[in-house]
């Protein structure tokens, strides 16, 4: 993740495949605006934050772990959009393999259970907010849901894959249709990703 010292503010990363990759599941129109905009904001905001305060020489993990109010917010919101971006692939590995896969089966009995699961919490989410497939210390899954910029980190807990159900995240390509922007998020996740966060969290077990 970037990280800010007090002579380096955070800046816009950029996105691992061209904008127009993911079509047409997210639509490049989607991307411009997802992340050059909303995101580009978020870290423009927190630089303005941060500035002169005992945060500017924090990581970004950091700030999210220690902040509240609204550096927490443009903080949170820029971990978890680099985190969500970088999720995905214009070429995915659709499923998970080895410890990561069975992680999934003693939890949730198969790959298509967790996404069901994961489904019906995006859409029962009320408002703005985030969908997490976490771990714990000991790579115990759990999913958990978070209002408007908050983040599992807070919790002590290993974020491994997260759906943005901000309408942002999916009004252009779907209006309002949260389930067919959950349906597309599927279809571009590459799992080679979740499964090279899901052994960094659980290499000291």
């Amino acid at each position: 993740m970037t990280t800010a010292t007090v002579t380096q503010k955070f800046s816009l990363a950029p996105l691992p495949y061209y904008k127009h990759s993911l079509e047409p599941y997210i639509s490049e129109q989607t991307i411009i605006f997802h992340h050059d905009k909303h995101l580009a904001g978020y870290v423009t905001k927190l630089n303005e934050l941060i500035s002169g305060t005992r945060f500017a020489d924090m990581s970004l993990e950091d700030i999210v772990k220690q902040s509240d109010g609204a550096i927490f917010n443009n903080a949170a919101q820029t971990w978890n959009h680099q985190f969500y971006f970088d999720q995905f692939s214009p070429a995915p590995q659709r499923r998970p393999y080895g410890p990561l896969m069975e992680a999934i089966n003693d939890t949730y009995g198969s790959l298509e259970e967790l996404k069901e699961h994961m489904n019906k919490s995006a859409l029962a989410l009320f408002g703005s907010g985030w969908v997490w497939l976490v771990c714990n210390d000991k790579g115990k899954l759990s999913i958990v849901s978070t209002q408007n910029a908050g983040n599992p980190l807070t919790e002590g807990l290993h974020p491994l894959l997260t759906i943005d159900v901000w309408e942002h995240a999916y009004y252009i390509d779907h209006r309002n249709a949260r389930a067919d922007g959950v349906k597309a998020f599927w279809e571009v996740l590459d799992w080679k990703v979740i499964e090279e966060r899901y052994s960094k969290c659980c290499k000291n077990r």
